[in-house]
């Protein structure tokens, strides 16, 4: 019976040498790597936040989830994104502040200024209208019912 003679292992530094790194070797240790984002917003009065996402922004409702019979949260979509709409159970208190220190941007190929007038025109109440930005982006950014705040990006 034969048996196979083992090489001696090459030193990670014998590999590299005169020759080029595959293409798309990881980097050691490999970082984190992830496919997509969804936020998920608590809202104080779900039926009025998927009203703004819906009416206002134009994000698409998905899947609806009930507890007891009653609505308790769905996703919303828009394009390839997805963000999730969850009724507060304010076992934290009614008055908490929601969305304080967080920004969701959202980056579109569509025309920023045509969608700013869309979501005006649909009584959205934009926090700042569309502007460049000094790094080359075109933004305007709007603060759902909750508190939450979004800027919309086109990229130039």
């Amino acid at each position: 019976m034969a048996t196979k003679k083992s090489r001696p292992k090459k030193s990670s530094r014998q590999k590299t040498r005169g020759s080029k790194p595959r293409l798309g070797a990881r980097r050691q240790p490999e970082t984190l790597r992830l496919r997509s984002l969804t936020p998920s917003f608590t809202t104080t009065d779900l039926q009025r936040s998927i009203a703004f996402y819906r009416d206002v922004l134009g994000f698409v409702i998905g899947d609806e989830w009930r507890e007891n019979g009653t609505l308790a949260g769905c996703e919303i979509h828009a394009g390839s994104v997805t963000f999730m709409l969850g009724q507060d159970d304010f076992k934290k208190g009614r008055d908490r502040e929601k969305g304080l220190g967080t920004r969701v941007w959202c980056h579109t190929a569509q025309d920023l200024d045509k969608l700013a007038a869309e979501v005006k025109a649909r009584g959205g109440n934009l926090d700042q209208e569309p502007q460049d930005m000094p790094w080359g982006d075109r933004v305007f950014m709007i603060t759902d019912p909750d508190g939450f705040k979004l800027t919309f990006v086109q990229a130039r």
